[in-house]
């Protein structure tokens, strides 16, 4: 099998996900976005007896870019371009898990400093200011007071950006000193993980503590539901704990499209590069024979 991985640098994940293709002989082609061109009619990049790509793009844009034109090029990607458009924008991710039943926070988007102002003020103290796109927790802010929310709301309407016009406000969720990460392929969970942190961001990225975690029948159903309401392929499912630990009750508040998985695998029994090799073997094979079916 020829694997295409899309990427614009290397980092642990994907250096477990390129040892483990290796060792089953598979072959790899690495395609770093930032020195290909991707036209109407074709890339400059070699894709042609690519049996399936892997998108492992740092960034967003890049992400959603090269995977529309893989697609495009009728060349299987995962994940593939419409997920990676839900999962990219927190507000697109939201209305999905609501669209699909999915237990979700609160949210509300307003796009003038007063009528977000207005909306902190109806949930009331501590509530989440997020961006729309970002990951690892950055750019977000737990607002405890008016006066906080006056002053991130004034310089957030200073930054050049769009996307910082589009303000993103969340329910702030009580949950037990940690949230939890599923890595699942199609729904079906590899492997979960606790992240705890005296921190109200417990993000791993943000130096939260990692630990297994075993997934009970409410968040297997929960993690099928939301893969599902974003186009199913290899996310990254984000769970906090509403009614406690271990209280069996959960709000999903995220769906990952370009998932980290080393803290996983570093604190887990399974061989987390080896099940998401298996899974990319299952969807090639899959996608070949629709091929020679059609």
């Amino acid at each position: 099998m020829n694997i295409g991985i899309l990427y614009s640098r290397i980092r642990k994940d994907e250096k477990l996900l390129l040892s483990e293709l290796r060792e089953r002989d598979h072959e790899i082609t690495k395609i770093d976005v930032r020195k290909h061109q991707f036209g109407l009619d074709g890339t400059t990049a070699d894709i042609e007896d690519l049996d399936i790509v892997v998108d492992r793009c740092l960034s967003t844009s890049r992400s959603l870019y090269a995977t529309r034109f893989i697609d495009h090029y009728g060349v299987p990607v995962v994940n593939g371009p419409e997920t990676a458009d839900v999962c990219a924008d927190k507000a697109k991710n939201s209305l999905a898990l609501d669209d699909a039943g999915v237990p979700t926070p609160e949210t509300k988007v307003a796009f003038t400093t007063d009528s977000a102002m207005e909306a902190i003020e109806e949930f009331g103290y501590p509530c989440v200011l997020k961006p729309v796109v970002g990951s690892w927790g950055r750019l977000m802010a737990k607002i405890d007071s008016k006066s906080a929310a006056e002053a991130i709301l004034e310089h957030k309407k200073v930054l050049g950006h769009y996307e910082h016009k589009v303000f993103y406000i969340q329910e702030f969720v009580d949950k037990p000193g940690r949230d939890i990460r599923v890595l699942a392929t199609d729904g079906e969970p590899v492997a979960a993980m606790t992240r705890s942190s005296d921190h109200w961001l417990t993000n791993a990225a943000k130096g939260g503590e990692t630990d297994d975690f075993g997934l009970d029948d409410r968040a297997l159903e929960l993690v099928e539901q939301a893969s599902d309401a974003v186009g199913g392929g290899l996310l990254g499912v984000d769970l906090m704990e509403v009614g406690g630990e271990e209280s069996g009750e959960y709000t999903v508040h995220e769906v990952n499209h370009t998932v980290e998985f080393k803290a996983l695998d570093s604190c887990v029994d399974i061989d987390v590069p080896a099940a998401v090799v298996d899974w990319l073997e299952s969807k090639a094979a899959a996608e070949n024979e629709e091929l020679t079916t059609a």
